[in-house]
């Protein structure tokens, strides 16, 4: 560990621990891989900081933009007690399938009846053409009569975890391929749909019988993280979120499928990811002065973060949030600085700033304009 002092802030370098930062261990955990969420962080990250903090059993985390769940699920193998907030409808379905207790004897006859009763539909004229481009026409009558029938289990949480299984298995049947921000379309041999949905609800199960959880399940919520209604004054003893990074391409953009199949196809205006990219800006923080007008709203968008994550924290309580440097041309913001900057004029105590991975920067792809810093910036309410 190396910490360099007598700057603005104490930074300790801890770049060996640059995949934590990724959703890259999170693979080889039980659950946790229920859905490769790429822009996410690591089990394997929020575990290292609960340990710093000195959280023990029935503490209460919170994680306002909650993504695919990480947060929420690890502290329920802490014995942690796990909240969540997002405001994208597809993952607070995602994260509320993760962190359930779920019976396996159940789910596998849920599972089986929705096999045995499904039936094909006659149209598909309901869904858009981006969906009807991604299935083959038999393998997307399939699917809605199956999604139909899982719609009707009575069980909310067998409800949602078939609903995820579903998702996995029909993406699998599907000719969509992720390539960065955009979706593009591979014709190829798939799996029969009935097969890939037997397939994956056997290997979560699997997953449920080998996780060990202490505590649960959580609570997530459909939520703005700048106006945490549901969450009271002082009730978090800690708070553990990775915010949007700053001027990266909008990441939903690749979930359009599985937003309009499996979360109501609902584009709401607070999309975790939109944060920043509003064009009312009333009053410029003076730590964000002279940036670019994105980096500026993105900046005005957090102060109001970090004045909820102040109100929700009980005195003494911790934050950490994880973010990466913005790149434009001819210029990094260091994310972590600026932030911090705020979080000091707000109240709060800079502990540190734990810098995690670092890249370099480029404009223009071609000329190097510095190194782009990924960190944690690890905040304390006073007592």
């Amino acid at each position: 560990m190396e910490e360099a002092q007598g700057g603005e802030f104490v930074f300790e370098l801890r770049y060996d621990l640059w995949r934590l930062a990724t959703f890259l261990p999170n693979e080889n955990y039980p659950v946790h891989r229920w859905f490769h969420f790429k822009e996410g962080f690591s089990r394997d990250l929020v575990e290292l900081l609960a340990r710093r903090f000195g959280l023990s059993e029935g503490d209460v985390v919170l994680d306002p933009f909650v993504g695919s769940g990480t947060t929420p699920l690890t502290c329920m193998e802490l014995g942690l007690e796990g909240i969540g907030i997002d405001a994208s409808p597809l993952m607070v379905m995602i994260s509320l399938a993760k962190t359930r207790k779920y019976d396996p004897v159940a789910l596998e006859a849920s599972a089986q009846r929705v096999l045995e009763r499904s039936r094909p539909v006659r149209d598909v004229g309901s869904v858009s053409a981006l969906v009807r481009k991604a299935f083959r026409q038999d393998v997307l009558r399939e699917l809605l009569g199956m999604r139909e029938e899982v719609m009707s289990v009575e069980d909310e949480d067998a409800r949602l975890f078939l609903t995820l299984a579903l998702m996995k298995a029909a993406m699998s049947c599907s000719y969509a391929v992720k390539d960065g921000s955009v979706i593009r379309f591979e014709k190829r041999s798939t799996p029969p749909l009935a097969k890939a949905f037997r397939s994956t609800v056997r290997s979560m199960i699997e997953d449920i019988r080998r996780i060990v959880l202490r505590s649960g399940p959580a609570q997530i919520y459909l939520g703005d993280a700048r106006e945490m209604k549901v969450i009271g004054d002082g009730s978090v003893d800690a708070v553990i979120t990775s915010p949007p990074y700053l001027n990266k391409i909008e990441y939903t953009r690749v979930y359009e499928i599985e937003m309009e199949l499996f979360a109501g196809g609902a584009r709401p205006e607070l999309l975790r990811s939109y944060i920043g990219l509003s064009p009312r800006i009333r009053r410029v923080p003076p730590e964000a002065e002279g940036l670019p007008d994105s980096a500026i709203a993105y900046f005005v968008d957090m102060e109001q973060v970090l004045a909820e994550v102040m109100r929700v924290l009980r005195e003494g309580g911790r934050a950490a949030l994880v973010v990466s440097g913005g790149v434009y041309p001819g210029l990094v913001v260091e994310v972590d600085v600026v932030l911090a900057r705020i979080a000091r004029r707000l109240g709060f105590e800079v502990e540190r700033i734990l810098a995690l991975g670092k890249r370099v920067a480029t404009s223009g792809r071609v000329h190097r304009i510095g190194e782009s810093r990924e960190s944690a910036v690890i905040l304390r309410k006073p007592s």
